[in-house]
């Protein structure tokens, strides 16, 4: 099987524009927003706009493609009015997904804003399972792991495996392990027996079967500071043999492993390019 690896993609100049960059960066999979990522209201997905999509990914060699939600979703909020607002964002989340042929949203399961733990997960399955009742059968939510800043919640395995259980149907939720929020918060990585332990300890609470999707990034923060800030691979706090494991890992073969580190400096030097150099030779044997 090929190395399922690649990058957030813009959607500048339409939904396929992040098909022809991921092509220019030899991905094999990539991750794309299907909106303007700080917007409540997305734009239509039309028949023309997805049948193009459609048609640039059949005749690429780009392999699984997920999609992010918007960032201003918070389905564990407090405030009632950000819960009502996020709803039927997530839902056209989904709907646009499934219009493009994309299987799974990546969404952050929301912070409890005081509330405290028990409520916002409550919260966010209540509002998950309506999206999922609203939405097309052919798209679904990885719940993505977060590294606890603030009141975020799904920074514990505890907490995922509790969402997990509580949105149905089964088949149409699952879990986006980002490296970065992971080490964040509190999971260790760095050698071969952390990541080792760190993976046991995901199986045994959540289970390995449950992640579709990997985000890669480094952390600039240390091990359990639950600072949400990404690096470039290889120059954080998680170093370069954590990379190594994971890319290596034949429990995560077929699950696409995708780049959400810095893009602000992109002028100066093309680090999206760069980053994958760096993983592709960490993924030899």
């Amino acid at each position: 099987m090929p190395l399922l690896l690649g990058a957030h993609m813009s959607i500048q100049g339409g939904l396929h524009r992040a098909i022809e960059r991921g092509e220019g960066y030899r991905c094999t999979a990539l991750q794309l927003f299907t909106a303007n990522n700080l917007q409540w209201h997305g734009k239509p997905v039309t028949e023309e706009i997805a049948a193009r999509f459609r048609a640039a990914w059949a005749a690429s060699k780009i392999g699984p493609i997920v999609a992010h939600a918007c960032y201003l979703i918070d389905l564990a909020s407090a405030d009632e009015r950000v819960r009502e607002r996020s709803l039927p964002v997530l839902i056209d989340e989904l709907r646009r997904a499934a219009a493009i042929g994309v299987p799974w949203v990546v969404l952050h399961p929301g912070c409890h804003t005081g509330a405290g733990e028990e409520a916002g997960l409550r919260r966010i399955a209540d509002l998950a399972n309506r999206a999922l009742d609203a939405a097309p059968l052919r798209a679904g939510i990885l719940l993505e792991t977060t590294a606890g800043q603030g009141t975020a919640l799904g920074c514990r395995f505890e907490q995922l495996r509790w969402l997990l259980d509580a949105i149905q149907p089964s088949g149409r939720v699952g879990v986006c392990l980002d490296t970065c929020h992971v080490f964040a918060a509190g999971y260790d990585l760095r050698t071969r027996e952390a990541y080792d332990a760190t993976m046991r300890e995901f199986d045994r609470l959540v289970g390995l079967h449950r992640v579709h999707a990997v985000h890669v990034n480094d952390s600039k923060g240390d091990l359990g500071s639950r600072l949400d800030r990404h690096e470039h691979i290889g120059r954080g706090k998680l170093g370069l043999d954590a990379f190594r494991c994971l890319l290596r890992d034949p429990r995560f073969a077929a699950v696409p492993k995708l780049l959400e580190t810095p893009k602000e400096d992109s002028k100066r030097k093309d680090w999206d390019r760069v980053n994958l150099v760096t993983l592709r030779r960490l993924a030899q044997a």
